[in-house]
């Protein structure tokens, strides 16, 4: 009997043994699928960074929102992350896309302000994941903005979350953010952007400027790959600059495949090079969603405030009810020549390395 009983009890140890060494297994499998990503271009994130008090502070469901961040406009990302932290009470996860060199100046900007407590990781965007997609020529945009197609890749940056809002860095958000976190996407909708042909935004576009609210202005539908889709030339386009994604529908329809899939045609073809709006990354977009989205709220993306003679369209009284405000366009806020650089300045917060100063004609400041 003693000796069954001891025989039960080494069964047991063997099988506790057993179990231990699998889930060991399973663990490092997992942490080389997360680190490692082979097929999703090796993105990887740099690092992660929590406040101790903003869990406390701020819970129930995150809300991600995905930014980008280049060295010589860093000022922006600031700004709009500061008006989005301070005009909502959310659990807002910001995951702030940028390249190598900008590290240690994002950090510092960020842990070294009032925005200690805003919650974010810090992700590496690798060019390379570009070959073969844009022109190699380094004076072209798109060689020299390789950050503006970070929004191509949304599920690979924020992989465990079912939703997340993209916001261009030349924004400045007024509004709650979970309410534009909450806009309804229609079933089969991986996306909702905002109209050109909007009530609010379609007032700022200055008459003139050709047919940039419209397909037309973005693609050239002279070309035959163009011509093979059927799309309506007269189709109202969209801004890309924010918009809302349902990133389980974008990884079960293979958007990001289908936009690297115009990307690389462009190189070979020039499908939208050399149209009005020289856009880079709206023309993907465009085609990919041709009357496959959903729509944003107007007031969430009032634009053209960077356009020369298009932001004074708008009154202060419209401006200061706007949910979000874009500097889309030429002009910027930090610099000069843009309409109501006053209102971005209250959300700006001075580079504490002294590095980016706004431009500002009564100061001299550059």
């Amino acid at each position: 009997m003693a000796l069954k009983r001891v025989n039960v009890i080494i069964l047991v140890l063997l099988a506790v043994a057993f179990l231990i060494i699998v889930q060991r297994n399973l663990l490092n499998l997992s942490d080389f699928l997360h680190t490692e990503k082979p097929d999703e271009g090796v993105i990887l994130p740099f690092e992660s960074e929590l406040s101790p008090d903003l869990n406390s502070a701020r819970t129930g469901e995150e809300i991600p929102v995905l930014i980008t961040a280049a060295e010589d406009r860093l000022g922006a990302v600031v700004a709009a992350v500061n008006s989005v932290y301070r005009n909502s009470k959310a659990n807002v996860v910001f995951t702030i896309v940028t390249l190598n060199e900008t590290v240690a100046h994002l950090k510092a900007w960020l842990s070294n302000t009032r925005l200690n407590s805003v919650k974010y990781k810090i992700v590496i965007f690798k060019p390379e994941l570009l070959n073969g997609k844009i022109s190699k020529d380094p004076q072209t945009p798109e060689a020299a903005k390789p950050l503006t197609f970070a929004r191509f890749y949304l599920p690979a940056y924020i992989p465990e979350a079912e939703k997340a809002i993209y916001l261009d860095d030349d924004v400045i958000v007024q509004g709650n953010i979970q309410e534009l976190y909450e806009t309804n996407l229609k079933p089969g909708h991986a996306a909702a952007f905002s109209d050109d042909c909007d009530s609010a935004s379609a007032k700022g576009i200055v008459r003139g400027a050709g047919n940039q609210n419209n397909y037309i202005g973005f693609l050239d539908f002279k070309k035959e790959a163009i011509k093979k889709l059927g799309m309506r030339a007269t189709t109202c386009s969209f801004n890309p600059g924010v918009f809302i994604a349902n990133l389980t529908e974008w990884k079960n329809q293979n958007i990001t495949q289908q936009l690297e899939h115009w990307m690389e045609l462009n190189t070979q073809e020039d499908l939208y090079g050399k149209t009005l709006a020289e856009s880079i990354t709206t023309p993907p977009l465009l085609i990919v969603f041709y009357k496959r989205h959903s729509s944003i709220d107007p007031m969430w993306h009032v634009r053209h405030l960077g356009v020369t003679g298009a932001g004074s369209r708008y009154s202060s009284q419209f401006v200061k009810a706007a949910k979000l405000l874009h500097w889309n366009g030429h002009y910027k806020p930090w610099g000069r020549g843009s309409s109501f650089a006053d209102v971005w300045d209250k959300w700006f917060i001075p580079d504490p390395t002294g590095k980016f100063r706004p431009v500002r004609r009564h100061t001299g400041d550059s």
